[in-house]
């Protein structure tokens, strides 16, 4: 629902976690003037926005995401080989052409942007073409689409220039010439970037082509392609070969080696293998296109004296549909949102410096200032300790709390770290052992116990990098984070019903990749708005692949399932079963107090102690009907309605 107004407020004396906030005396004398002009520009809008808060607490958790702050926009330029060659079909395979292919994944890139990150900018460029088109007017370089947000209309221009009908277009809008300079074809994409009034913080040249050998009669023209690569490399662009397949296959060697370092994408380098697949090129895109962004970097210590620097990485995170953006109902315009914090009884607008926090221990309220929370929660600089090493065997499975993520050097912070982390990693691997290290991930953040699991390299046929060297952060458990479950004792099975079931599981095993399921909800969401973006009738159905395939189960299975029924069930046996008997109404009392472990006395100590926290939310849902009290609500609902109940005792 559309936000009718720009500003909202809040009338509210409490703060997120159960703290409260009050007001505080105003500075007396000369101070009144500055807290009047303070007053006023708070009121005016020049305040913090919700957003940029400094206030801002600072949580970690099992989801907690990391905070990119970047001090620019991330710009891609497609650079296109437009000469015949690109436009002629595979001949022993039915095949898109390579121009087709490539069309096709810079609209999926497009496409994507228009979801994950719209503010990035985008460039088409064509060289190979007869006419041309771009600031220096060099010959043969056609620039079709300047740098610039990706959206709908753009994307539609692309797909003028596929298939059949495109080619014939293409043919007849821009032409095909061979006399073409790739150095100038460079030269124009430097400009494109110079010409761009935003501060861009990622700079990258994708170059498509099927041609391993473009100027192998002209030297000159070599030589300045050459000499535009490494003035692009000196000003921080990168240049990525995305090469396709040709008859008698691609070498590299032959012109490209000198154009493309391998050094400017030391994760992945050249990728050896041509393209003849669409699937093969966007894999390819995919992972050159996105930024390896790290969680932060920090330092290692090894002792107070020696330590290197590292970056810290997830490989894995869960992916979440786009934030919505309010619009003002009546212009479609985004809202920001500002929030203002009022004297409940008074009506009076309170700046930041007039409030307090407060938390309630052994029902007493403790008020503190912004900087004592601070201090609180303060315990030391960020950054991994080393407590020792033990061996890999005393990690069970048991001990995950939440998602790992990966540590890697990190050169540029501290020269040598590279060095000393190979030392680690290689002497870890060669032990078997895991180093346990105190973790501080970002200021004002608790502590936590970890684990590093070393990784050695892994590369494919190809040498690519599949798995890469570094430690996986493992989160330890606290001893408050165990919990003693009481099992209830279960029937064992016995060794016909479990050679049975071991056949049924043979018959349903497959080969199963993380990367072959896609997240149906959030494929769904992204399909309807490309329809939005593109004005479709319709959007395209995602298909759910997490849904089991019956028949073929079926088929596999044969007469499994009914020889394993007859095993476990017996004869009268009926899944649907009959309704569970209604409970009475003395069932019913019996419930509403049920029998609770905690005595009266402990449970008033926990009161008086302030430390009812530490009991699950289950045993305090028991105490809280068990005393006849209202068990329904957050965990410090609960709290508080036994905090309140015995107090008045």
């Amino acid at each position: 629902m559309p936000l009718d107004r720009s500003y909202t407020y809040s009338f509210t004396g409490c703060s997120a976690g159960g703290s409260s906030m009050g007001t505080r005396d105003r500075p007396p004398g000369g101070g009144m003037e500055a807290a009047m002009a303070d007053w006023v520009s708070y009121y005016r809008g020049d305040g913090p926005d919700e957003e940029e808060d400094g206030e801002q607490q600072e949580e970690e958790g099992p989801e907690a995401v990391a905070d990119y702050r970047f001090s620019g926009r991330d710009s891609l330029i497609f650079l296109v080989d437009a000469s015949k060659a690109m436009f002629e079909p595979y001949e022993d395979e039915e095949a898109a052409t390579p121009f087709d292919m490539t069309m096709q994944c810079i609209r999926n890139v497009y496409t994507s942007k228009i979801i994950s990150s719209d503010k990035d900018l985008l460039s088409v460029v064509f060289y190979g073409t007869e006419n041309n088109k771009n600031s220096a007017d060099f010959k043969h370089v056609y620039v079709l689409q300047e740098l610039d947000n990706p959206g709908a209309k753009r994307i539609l221009e692309l797909d003028q220039y596929r298939g059949d009908e495109g080619r014939v277009l293409f043919r007849e809008t821009f032409g095909h010439n061979a006399d073409y300079s790739l150095g100038e074809a460079l030269w124009a994409c430097s400009n494109l970037f110079s010409d761009v009034r935003v501060r861009l913080s990622h700079k990258r040249i994708m170059l498509f082509t099927n041609e391993d050998n473009p100027h192998a009669n002209d030297s000159a023209k070599a030589k300045l392609a050459r000499t535009r690569a490494g003035d692009l490399r000196d000003t921080g662009i990168i240049l990525d070969l995305m090469h396709l397949k040709k008859p008698g296959g691609f070498d590299i060697s032959l012109f490209y080696r000198d154009i493309i370092n391998v050094a400017e994408d030391e994760d992945l380098g050249i990728q050896p293998d041509e393209s003849g697949k669409l699937e093969h090129l966007m894999k390819k895109v995919r992972a050159k296109e996105t930024r390896k962004r790290a969680l932060s970097r920090l330092n290692l210590y090894l002792n107070k004296d020696l330590s290197f620097s590292v970056g810290v990485y997830n490989l894995i995170q869960k992916a979440y549909k786009p934030y919505p953006v309010k619009l003002y109902r009546e212009t479609n315009e985004p809202v920001k949102t500002k929030t203002r914090v009022f004297n409940g009884k008074t009506g009076s607008l309170l700046l930041p410096s007039d409030t307090k926090r407060a938390q309630t221990y052994g029902n007493r309220q403790i008020a503190m200032e912004k900087e004592e929370t601070e201090e609180v929660k303060r315990f030391d600089s960020p950054g991994l300790f080393l407590i020792g090493f033990k061996p890999l065997s005393m990690l069970k499975q048991h001990h995950h709390i939440r998602p790992s993520q990966f540590m890697y050097p990190e050169e540029s912070l501290v020269t040598g770290s590279t060095t000393l982390f190979n030392a680690l990693l290689m002497k870890c691997l060669e032990k078997e052992v895991m180093a346990l290290c105190r973790y501080i991930a970002r200021r004002n953040t608790p502590p936590r116990i970890v684990a590093l699991i070393p990784q050695e390299e892994e590369v494919d046929e190809q040498k690519v990098q599949i798995a890469p060297p570094g430690f996986h952060i493992i989160f330890l458990p606290y001893a408050d984070d165990k919990r003693n479950v009481d099992f209830t004792e279960k029937v064992p099975a016995n060794r016909e019903q479990v050679d049975k079931m071991k056949e049924i599981i043979q018959k349903l095993r497959f080969k199963y990749r993380t990367d072959s399921f896609e997240n149906p909800v959030l494929q769904q969401h992204f399909r309807n708005l490309e329809a939005l973006a593109l004005d479709m009738l319709e959007p395209e159905q995602a298909e759910d692949l997490t849904m089991p395939k019956t028949e073929e189960m079926s088929r596999r299975l044969g007469n499994l399932v009914e020889e394993f029924k007859q095993l476990v069930y017996p004869p009268d046996y009926s899944p649907e079963g009959k309704a569970a008997k209604r409970k009475q109404a003395g069932d019913a009392q019996a419930e509403k107090r049920p029998k609770i472990e905690i005595s009266e006395d402990s449970l008033r100590s926990y009161v008086q102690n302030g430390t009812l926290g530490k009991l699950t939310v289950s045993a305090l849902k028991d105490t809280c009907r068990h005393y006849g009290l209202r068990s329904g609500g957050k965990k410090q609902e609960l709290i508080d309605a036994l905090t309140e109940y015995f107090s008045g005792r």
